[in-house]
């Protein structure tokens, strides 16, 4: 079975393109360490909650939409080597230095993939 990293976080919309550069520069560097797939994804319908919700798990303020991102794996062993080689990059080296305040709010982790099509 594969391995999944999860991430959600709320943007700004003012700030939305900018992320969306990034996340294109991401795609390109998971996918040249080895991630099988990456997907980010602007959030559509997500509704509010009354005790638990995506909106609420990133606190998200007015003028923020949440984005859910994830890649994939073949095994927890090959997310362990690829993050290693994509924490490398150099590529992503200026991003991670100037990491916009909002990501103190991401959510992520990985996961054992156990129902799988």
């Amino acid at each position: 079975m594969t391995y999944v990293d999860g991430f959600v976080l709320a943007v700004p919309n003012a700030e939305f393109e900018e992320y969306r550069k990034n996340a294109e520069l991401g795609r390109t560097v998971w996918m040249e360490h080895g991630a099988l797939s990456y997907v980010e994804a602007k959030a559509d319908d997500v509704p509010d909650g009354e005790v638990t919700s995506f909106p609420m798990a990133v606190k998200q303020g007015e003028g923020e939409t949440i984005v859910f991102s994830c890649a994939t794996y073949k095994s927890r062993e090959h997310r362990d080597e690829v993050m290693k080689k994509v924490m490398a990059d150099p590529r992503l080296a200026a991003s991670m230095e100037n990491m916009p305040a909002y990501m103190k709010r991401m959510i992520y982790g990985g996961f054992q993939v156990f129902v799988e099509a």
